[in-house]
């Protein structure tokens, strides 16, 4: 019996073990990229980087404020028509989608979700770009839509389906009409959890590159309009990274540390309000 005992602890122990070390096996990679983006980034962290315009090459000092600003307008034009849009699927498809067309629209949204980024940046250089033969940000803001809503379609759903039924069933008793309840009950019940997917979306459309370079293009200047060419901080990572000056690649690091910077304060924000809102 001690034998089976002695066995039988072992196993539970090397099992947790093992458990602890698949997690910290997940987790290390991100702690990797933080450091190595400390390292090489930290030297150009001065306020001067979030300021100032880019500089020529061979001039010192320069950053990445319009790129801010343009990611800050990129992203904010995409949430404009991507929440209503994928909230108000998402409500549908939870309280009202029933039969073949909800089932058409679950799976073009998860084909959606599943299409490379880099498939609707063309989309959107097709759609935007080719017609007002140029690059801008509506196009930008577009091809970001196209990544934004299905997340947002597929947490209003499932967070509207933790709702519980009698929540719905008691309303309904007190004589409250459906779309009221769905409004004003069933939604505000499932907000934080929305609200959290919202976040998320966020925080994966702001460091997307690939639709950037076929709808935004970039811009050495503050961008004077919405239909005209419009900085990033993915693309001015990109176009940095690929030169051939150390100085650039240096600013690369460094905007690379803002934008994974922007990411987790995005991130963290989502978890507190959904920790919050329990």
């Amino acid at each position: 019996m001690h034998a089976i005992a002695f066995r039988r602890r072992a196993a539970d122990r090397a099992t947790k073990v093992l458990f602890a070390l698949c997690a910290f096996a997940v987790v290390l990679p991100l702690f990797l990229i933080l450091f190595d983006l400390l390292w090489k980034g930290a030297r150009e962290l001065k306020w001067t980087l979030v300021t100032d315009l880019p500089h020529p090459v061979g001039e010192p000092g320069g950053g990445i404020a319009n790129g801010i600003l343009g990611t800050l307008t990129i992203a904010g034009l995409a949430m404009a028509g991507g929440i209503p849009l994928g909230v108000m699927s998402g409500i549908y498809l939870a309280e009202y989608g029933r039969g073949k067309f909800a089932s058409a629209v679950r799976f073009s949204v998860d084909m959606l979700a599943g299409v490379p980024s880099i498939i609707l940046g063309i989309f959107g250089y097709v759609l935007w770009v080719l017609p007002m033969k140029r690059f801008s940000a509506w196009a930008a803001a577009s091809a970001l839509a196209m990544i934004f809503i299905p997340t947002v379609v597929r947490t209003t759903e499932e967070m509207l389906k933790t709702v519980p039924v009698s929540v719905r069933e008691g309303a309904l008793a007190l004589g409250i009409e459906r779309w009221k309840t769905t409004l004003f009950i069933t939604v505000r019940t499932a907000s934080a959890g929305i609200l959290t997917g919202i976040l998320l979306a966020m925080a994966r459309i702001i460091g997307e590159t690939a639709p950037l370079l076929f709808t935004a293009l970039g811009n050495q200047f503050w961008q004077t309009g919405l239909d005209q060419p419009i900085a990033a901080i993915p693309l001015q990572v990109f176009n940095y990274a690929i030169s051939p000056y150390d100085d650039w690649h240096d600013k690369a690091w460094a905007g690379a540390l803002v934008l994974i910077g922007m990411v987790l304060v995005i991130s963290t924000a989502a978890r507190y309000i959904a920790r919050v809102k329990k």
